[in-house]
């Protein structure tokens, strides 16, 4: 039989995809619709708060140590381990713990991933068989349903009266059966929310009761807008610092990389790092981990990592990365200052938000997808609908414009 251009049509005629497909190839898929399709659809825009990333004046928020460092040598194009480079991973460690003071056990060294995406991926797969329950709050990325394709997703309520939900978290924790997987997500994407210290100290509390019952909990933090955080009493280190030595029965996993705490997307370098009391040695955990990596991708890029180690390395990272944090919390202020006048009260009210790239409204009156679709077609402004709520990204949009942008969005409520 003569196969022309379009073989793999008559491939699908003919055969039963669904015959071939695992049960994982059956439930993947790539979304049409979405974050994705609404960023692309806010492309051109003058007002563009869709995107996931960092931008000043329309161009990447990039810090001069990556940028600077593009030419690194014929070291760039060799193999790195499936671990990742281990003056690297020696390196984030240390970063870790200095972030991290009341950080008490002793961790893993990281394992190196392709990003926040991948490292989730390896972990749900390594600690959630088919069908079992992933705890997490019912604001959460979009992208945790095809990560998560093979679990289900089991939510609770994210807020409770202006606070997050302690409450729910813990009757999740409690519920019937052993083996308890929970992803926390601080600061949150959509919501932009960071519990406070003393949401914290109940966060943990209900983790240690969970535990003390016999629950073998494995608690995911997905750290990604890790120390973007502006109001003082919000909790300024990782929750895996809390949860890592809190009891035996508790393994914390922490998730992280240089992505969006370092502005460097592209790049795509994250880590994988293990903690829980009383354990010493973390070996088998990362030989694990890097036959997983191994196994999908081989190895993460060497010259990223080496942009990574150098840049990290280097004297004038802090000063650089405070700089653009501070870019980063003017914005949130403003977005305060323009929400408690109250002039758009009567329309949308704001989520909790206290850090990270992104804030939420709740619209009271309008169906978020027409305010979306208006604010493309009248108004040049991109923002991502989800649900009743609109997604925020004053990671991409300058001080400058937000008053404008919050009177657009009222303007296509009105």
């Amino acid at each position: 039989m003569e196969l022309n251009i379009y073989s793999s049509c008559w491939f699908m005629r003919v055969m039963d995809l669904n015959n071939l497909l695992s049960e994982f190839g059956k439930k993947i898929y790539f979304p049409q619709q979405g974050i994705l399709k609404q960023s692309a659809e806010a492309n051109g825009t003058k007002l563009n708060a869709t995107l996931g990333q960092a931008f000043e004046h329309r161009e990447p928020m990039v810090l001069d140590v990556f940028n600077d460092r593009l030419s690194l040598g014929k070291e760039a194009f060799l193999y790195s381990s499936s671990y990742g480079r281990k003056e690297l991973r020696e390196l984030w460690k240390n970063l870790i713990l200095q972030k991290n003071p009341s950080l008490q056990t002793e961790i893993s060294l990281p394992v190196v991933t392709n990003a926040l995406t991948h490292g989730c991926y390896l972990v749900g797969k390594m600690f959630l068989n088919e069908g079992e329950k992933l705890i997490i709050t019912d604001k959460f990325w979009g992208n945790y349903k095809l990560i998560f394709s093979h679990a289900e997703i089991d939510t609770f309520e994210t807020f409770v009266n202006g606070s997050f939900n302690v409450a729910g978290l813990r009757d999740k924790l409690l519920e019937e059966g052993t083996k308890k997987v929970v992803l926390l997500n601080f600061p949150n994407n959509p919501a932009g929310y960071t519990p406070t210290v003393e949401e914290v100290e109940k966060i943990s509390s209900a983790f240690l009761e969970a535990a003390e019952q016999g629950k073998k909990i494995i608690v995911i933090c997905d750290d990604a807008y890790f120390g973007l955080v502006y109001e003082q009493d919000v909790y300024r280190e990782s929750i895996f610092a809390k949860l890592a030595g809190l009891h035996e029965n508790i393994l914390a996993i922490k998730l992280d990389g240089i992505t969006k705490e370092c502005y460097a997307w592209g790049l795509r370098v994250g880590f994988i790092t293990y903690g829980n009391k009383g354990t010493t040695g973390y070996a088998e955990l990362e030989d694990k981990t890097a036959g997983a990596i191994r196994a999908t991708i081989s190895n993460v890029s060497t010259p990223s990592q080496l942009l990574a180690y150098q840049a990290l390395s280097s004297s004038e990272y802090a000063a650089q990365a405070e700089e653009k944090y501070l870019v980063l919390k003017e914005r949130y202020e403003k977005i305060k200052e323009i929400l408690a006048a109250g002039k758009y009260k009567e329309y949308f009210t704001a989520l909790p938000y206290n850090s990270g790239y992104f804030m939420c409204l709740e619209l009271k009156k309008n169906s978020a997808e027409e305010v979306r679709k208006k604010l493309l077609e009248n108004y040049s402004t991109g923002v991502i609908a989800i649900g009743n709520l609109l997604r925020i990204a004053f990671s991409a949009v300058d001080v400058e414009n937000i008053a404008e942008l919050f009177e657009n969005i009222y303007q296509a409520c009105d």
